[in-house]
């Protein structure tokens, strides 16, 4: 039995190891030399990452809850939200990492309203 696996599909990293060279194999393909300078050519996201590790998005995504690869898959996805993040100051449409980000990483906008007489309302738009 694979580790991680209790009985079903085996997993398709055998270490954290195995998997964390596979990602920085994706991280490094983002980059391709520019007229004698190397620059990043493709951004950062979670569905590139599954597709560069041959799997899908859902299946990267469930490691998460693997406690071996637990940290694994966070920092992968911790640097593709990094990248997403500072999409956002790029001064160019932001709309498209907005809706990434509250989709794909919790993100979202928060209004709190405090009424006098210790009512408390909050809601937030996702």
């Amino acid at each position: 039995m694979s580790i991680g696996n209790k009985g079903g599909r085996p997993v398709k990293f055998k270490s954290p190891e195995d998997m964390q060279a596979a990602i920085d194999g994706y991280f490094d393909s983002c980059f391709a030399e520019v007229k004698g300078k190397l620059e990043r050519v493709r951004p950062y996201t979670i569905t590139g990452l599954a597709i560069a590790l041959d799997t899908t998005r859902e299946t990267l995504l469930d490691y998460q809850h693997k406690k071996e690869f637990s940290d694994t898959i966070r920092k992968a996805k911790l640097k593709c939200e990094n990248f997403v993040e500072e999409q956002l100051f790029t001064g160019k449409q932001v709309a498209g990492p907005i809706f990434n980000l509250k989709n794909n990483y919790g993100w979202q906008d928060k209004q709190e309203l405090n009424i006098p007489g210790g009512i408390e309302i909050k809601w937030a738009d996702k």
